[in-house]
């Protein structure tokens, strides 16, 4: 095992408790996933008392930051965000190296993370006067509270900017928080927040990592009052059941098998193909929010795949820290492994399985999560890569003939997180868009990059409760509280 040690002070990531770093016995290799044998740092593992501690820290700094006026809040939250000028292209390198994505990418990471702070706290109005409700016989206030200990928990892909879809309007509504970095990629996000800690009140954010037998107070110790979490729907559906205990708030964006819908008319330029080869294959693949599957007219079908195919035979695949590179390995050799037996799958059942692009030389000689993109063209419908969400740099392609029966198909399916619409007739593609029963549908766009961060996020069905950003998404971390009087 090789131990990349080229910067010193990024190598190590401790715990964040009450306003203080701390070390730990034990720590967790992070590795490259460009070069599995490399560790890129160390990040500390929380013992059950390490994380009792943290949540105590964060409770007993609730009463005072919940008391503190929104308009104090809010300045303290956006003074903090400045702590991080200067430290971007550090955090870059550093989110590059540990989660594998191009470095492009990690920059925007961190630009979304910054906007979303400041998104959420123009809405920081929205929580300073109460609703009047005038009499007779009655005239009552409705105030909203902070509900009090929030615990977040992240996941690798794109770890700040999904953080920052709840911590900063957990921090606006007046509640303190514990926040759970991703085990794979940890070392960035304990970073990033290590500098925002610093300049809150100690104890308003708080920092674990460790395994997840040692961090699981952080969902069932009663103290709790709310988890958010950002993952697998089966990983969503465990945290549920561990929140009911205590009967904790849940909020849960979880997995999406998100269909997009060519239709027609089309315009399949070469403007639309990119937009829609980068929908599918952001973060090689693996983004909540990505197109996973295309229905396609069928008489569109073979223009459609050979376009994408034209759009994908210059994708070169390698180390994010290449700036030729336009897609990175995997995150995990788990990951990887699943989305090759999804392929081979489809390959056996007669799909025609395209391969796209090249790998770099540092690539083909390494042993990193490294898989060219690929269209499955016309597989059976109750195929794997067809049912689950591939989370990986592949996409099935199929044809439809009847798009009433498909929308109430997909209506009907586990899935419900985002879709979308592709046509020339916008006014068609919103109609089709508004009958979509998803948490967001996009007309003619898609993934990250055509998310409204105005607008609330989350999902239908088994894809998630509750909604991140917006107003919805400041709400939701508050509890409306009545205050009745005669009238």
């Amino acid at each position: 095992m090789k131990v990349d040690l080229s910067q010193e002070s990024e190598t190590r990531a401790g715990l964040v408790i009450n306003g203080v770093t701390v070390e730990t016995e034990n720590w967790t290799a992070v590795h490259d996933p460009s070069e599995p044998d490399t560790v890129v740092g160390f990040a500390a593992e929380a013992t059950v008392d390490d994380t009792r501690a943290a949540i105590a820290a964060a409770d007993a700094a609730f009463t005072s930051w919940a008391a503190t006026p929104v308009g104090e809040r809010v300045a303290t939250v956006l003074g903090a965000l400045d702590g991080l000028a200067g430290h971007e292209a550090q955090l870059s390198r550093l989110l590059v190296r540990e989660n594998g994505k191009i470095a492009q990418e990690a920059a925007i990471d961190l630009a979304v993370f910054g906007a979303r702070f400041r998104a959420a706290c123009e809405l920081g109005a929205e929580l300073t006067s109460p609703l009047h409700l005038p009499g007779p016989p009655f005239r009552s206030e409705i105030h909203r509270l902070p509900v009090g200990v929030v615990s977040v928990i992240v996941p690798f892909n794109w770890p700040l900017a999904i953080l920052a879809a709840s911590l900063p309007y957990v921090l606006v509504a007046g509640n303190t928080t514990i926040v759970k970095p991703p085990p794979t990629a940890p070392l960035a996000v304990v970073r990033t927040l290590e500098i925002l800690a610093a300049r809150l009140p100690a104890g308003v954010l708080n920092v674990v990592t460790g395994t997840n037998a040692n961090v699981e107070p952080l969902i069932t110790d009663p103290r709790v009052q709310h988890v958010v979490f950002t993952g697998s729907t089966a990983a969503g559906k465990h945290i549920m059941k561990l929140a009911a205990e205590s009967l904790t708030k849940v909020t849960l964006e979880l997995g999406g098998n998100d269909p997009a819908i060519v239709l027609d008319d089309a315009e399949l330029d070469a403007a639309t193909l990119a937009d829609l080869v980068g929908a599918c294959f952001l973060t090689t693949g693996q983004v909540c929010m990505s197109v996973k599957r295309i229905y396609v007219a069928r008489q569109r079908l073979d223009e459609l795949a050979d376009g994408m195919g034209r759009v994908l035979g210059s994708s070169l695949v390698g180390n994010g820290n290449d700036p030729a590179v336009g897609m990175g390995p995997l995150n995990s050799a788990a990951q990887r492994a699943r989305v090759g037996r999804m392929l081979e799958q489809a390959a056996l059942a007669g799909a025609d399985v395209r391969e796209f692009g090249s790998f770099t030389e540092q690539a083909e000689q390494s042993t990193g999560h490294y898989l060219l993109p690929s269209l499955v063209l016309d597989p059976a419908e109750d195929l794997d890569i067809v049912t689950q969400e591939q989370f990986g740099p592949t996409v099935p392609v199929l044809p439809f003939d009847d798009l009433d029966g498909l929308v109430t198909r997909l209506n009907g399916e586990w899935s419900g997180l985002c879709s979308s619409v592709w046509t020339a007739d916008e006014e068609r593609g919103g109609d089709i868009a508004r009958r979509l029963r998803t948490g967001t549908t996009w007309v003619n766009q898609a993934n990250a990059g055509a998310c409204d961060d105005r607008a609330p996020f989350g999902g239908f069905r088994q894809s998630g409760i509750g909604r991140e950003m917006g107003t919805d998404g400041l709400l939701d971390f508050t509890e409306p509280h009545t205050v009745t009087f005669r009238a």
